[in-house]
């Protein structure tokens, strides 16, 4: 077969940056950068590239996995898997309706452009609300504030890095993570820029993290992040410095905004915050005079008690100084296929449409809190949750109080996990379905174009066929549906087209978007529009346009007086719980946050022997203040317990935490059969978390993982 070299595209973070792959007599050999990526320019992360350990790695499960009487596992063909699991779930829809069926996916499924597609439209032919994902440990609160702000969870302003003046940066380390809700594969350069041409990043954060350390770091007390936008935008309406024409241009409720803020003084929040009064005021007065700002915030904002509101406020100050859809500041972006629009019109633009049967909260995109999961599966009763698919997850690993779901899954009737391997939560399967990695399937960033810096769409073939006989994930539900007799699709043609024996593939249904989308040069392009032919003449995709148009804003809300909601009830009541926020609990005085570590990746990716070696440790980071107030020595064992549970690691005592702060990564502790893992050991954080389904942020059912109150001492201290 001789040796070719492959373009394609990252999967694994959001800036999908290029690759170029070797391979060699059919199998993969080597990843590089691809030098001749529009965007990534010759630049991707250690992980893209040791994607050739993961994709070669004997570990990998290759072949349908069913699990034996006695224990343990066996293959079995195709036909046998997917036949019994579909006896099973058939057997349960006719006992207990089909809302006796769930399914969890990862975040890797996001990086699909059909794997998304396919199991929503399983899942609503089943007629079942059980539908969790990743997104409570990470971003729906993101989507619930775009609901409540704009009317549709799909419409999220990306910061315009490349023309603005001041960028105030929140929870977020792109340095390490590359970026979030914005696809930008240079981000690095992209912030370096702004400093250049005399303007400046501030990053507001309980950690001098690798961003901070690059720019300006603004320390912010875990969870504080609310209470300091609402001091800003106090400053803001107090000193007379909003901007009034763009508040009465795209808003309703800024008067009321106004009132809510009253009380929120940079004095009063200081003890919340942690930011100075002066700092704050400064920082408001900063915002309001430059020229373009923006406000942007990510993971470490998402995970508190507050997520929701924080991502709401986030935009809220954007707004009232001016800045939001104008050039410079948070803009709508722009693509070849309105991402928003074709969520909306299938269906899966939803927020609160539907609630969860346990603790009542509002969907998001359709899915419910992972946190609630083990309590939905143990409640009796009408829609217990009885059976579980769980595709590019491991739930035992990453939801709150992992202990409580990891006892829940033994009282499941069926478990299927489609994975790479047999994880923590593929352990417990009855079956485990071999999945493609992300160089065996052909692929469109569908979910990312709209958070593209640069408008740019692209289009991949598979590089290598699949390794033994994993499939791609829409296959396997598609499989699954006709053994069920499911008519399936995110459109109302594509399930006309099921009934009448027509099952059209994900790649055509990409080929119509793309060929009925936006046509002419308008996007950079000969006439003609869009197709997959046109992007396969392109290996390394097509930059559509300079910049993203602005002015968009007033035509994509979809509340009906096209105008940004910036007092809804929901808000004003979290308003109110955040002032009422009950006084710290005694005994556990420092407060737990998360990080990401640019070698680490979740728990699937610790399977890289060249990414993880010689590098590789779980350790909690401390302060030098709280490692002498508390005995912990830097190298040594420490002991970190919270209400729910404790773990121990390592203790790396260093002056980039603020006091009384402490912070482990996570996507460690895993005990799923794999060599790397069982050789390193690691803890997994989230054993700290509450698990009561009640406890989750009541307007996305957000994971309380960050601001957890904790103790920390020596690991020998222990008393028997």
């Amino acid at each position: 077969m001789g040796t070719r070299q492959v373009f394609t595209y990252c999967r694994i973070c959001e800036p999908l940056c290029g690759l170029e792959v070797t391979v060699e007599d059919g199998a993969v050999q080597r990843i590089r950068p691809d030098r001749g990526h529009p965007l990534s320019k010759g630049f991707a992360c250690p992980k893209g590239i040791a994607m050739t350990e993961i994709q070669n790695d004997s570990d990998r499960v290759v072949r349908p996995l069913r699990r034996r009487p006695g224990g343990g596992f066996e293959e079995v063909s195709w036909d046998e898997a997917l036949d019994g699991i579909a006896a099973r779930l058939n057997a349960l829809r006719r006992r207990y309706g089909g809302d006796a069926i769930g399914w969890y996916f990862g975040n890797p499924a996001t990086f699909s452009y059909s794997h998304p597609l396919w199991l929503n439209s399983f899942m609503a032919a089943l007629k079942s609300p059980h539908l969790y994902s990743a997104g409570s440990q990470d971003v729906n609160n993101r989507f619930a504030a775009s609901a409540l702000l704009y009317g549709s969870p799909a419409l999220v302003p990306i910061p315009d890095l490349k023309r603005t003046d001041l960028l105030l940066m929140l929870g977020a380390n792109p340095l390490v993570s590359h970026g979030s809700i914005i696809s930008a594969p240079r981000i690095r350069e992209d912030l370096a820029a702004i400093v250049r041409r005399g303007g400046r990043v501030v990053v507001g954060d309980p950690r001098r993290t690798e961003t901070a350390r690059a720019f300006e770091h603004l320390p912010v007390r875990p969870d504080g992040d609310a209470w300091l936008l609402l001091a800003l935008l106090n400053v803001i309406f107090e000193e007379g410095l909003e901007d009034r024409a763009a508040c009465e241009r795209q808003a309703s409720g800024a008067e009321t905004l106004r009132r809510l803020a009253a009380d929120f003084t940079p004095e009063s929040t200081r003890e919340h915050s942690g930011v100075p009064a002066e700092d704050a005021r400064r920082l408001a007065r900063d915002l309001a005079a430059a020229g373009r700002a923006v406000v942007y915030g990510r993971t470490g904002t998402c995970l508190g008690r507050y997520g929701t509101l924080t991502a709401f406020l986030i935009d809220a100050v954007t707004l009232v100084t001016g800045n939001l859809d104008r050039p410079g500041g948070g803009i709508f972006g722009s693509s070849p296929l309105r991402v928003d629009e074709i969520l909306r019109l299938s269906g899966l633009a939803t927020y609160g449409r539907t609630r969860s049967r346990v603790g009542a909260y509002p969907d998001v995109l359709g899915t419910f809190p992972a946190g609630v999961m083990a309590e939905e599966i143990t409640t009796p009763g009408p829609g217990r949750l009885r059976a579980l698919v769980v595709s590019a997850g491991n739930p035992v690993q990453s939801v709150p109080g992992s202990a409580a779901l990891d006892a829940a899954l033994d009282e499941l009737d069926l478990l299927v996990c489609i994975d790479l391997y047999v994880s923590d939560t593929a352990r417990k399967a009855d079956y485990v379905l071999p999945a493609t990695t992300f160089l065996e399937r052909e692929d469109f960033p569908l979910p990312f174009l709209q958070n593209h810096l640069t408008p740019y769409v692209t289009w991949t073939e598979a590089v290598v066929r699949p390794r033994g006989e994993a499939r791609q994930e829409w296959e396997i539900v598609d499989a699954l549906a006709r053994r069920m007799r499911l008519g399936i699709g995110a459109f109302p043609v594509q399930r006309l087209a099921h009934r009448l024996g027509v099952r059209p593939s994900p790649r055509l249904l990409v080929d119509a978007l793309l060929r009925t989308g936006p046509r002419g040069d308008w996007y950079g392009l000969r006439p003609g529009g869009l197709s997959i032919r046109k992007l396969r003449r392109n290996p390394h995709g097509v930059v559509l346009a300079d910049h993203h148009r602005t002015g968009t804003l007033r035509r994509r809300i979809v509340h009906g007086d096209r105008r940004v909601h910036l007092a809804p009830p929901e808000i004003t009541a979290e308003i109110e719980r955040l002032a009422a926020a009950p006084a710290p609990p005694p005994g556990r005085p420092l407060r737990l946050i998360g990080m990401r570590e640019l070698r680490s990746h979740n728990s699937w990716m610790h399977n890289a022997p060249g990414l993880m070696s010689g590098r590789r440790e779980h350790a909690a980071r401390v302060h030098p203040k709280d490692a002498a107030e508390y005995g912990i020595r830097d190298g040594a064992l420490c002991r970190i317990s919270s209400e729910h549970g404790e773990i121990e690691l390592p203790a790396r005592v260093t002056d980039e935490m603020t006091p009384g702060t402490v912070a482990v990564p996570h996507g460690w502790g895993h005990k799923g059969g794999w060599k790397l893992a069982n050789a390193s050991g690691g803890a997994n954080v989230n054993l700290l978390a509450s698990p009561d389904p009640h406890g989750l942020e009541p307007l996305a059912g957000m994971a309380h993982l960050n601001a957890v109150p904790v103790a920390i001492a020596p690991a020998e201290s222990r008393e028997d």
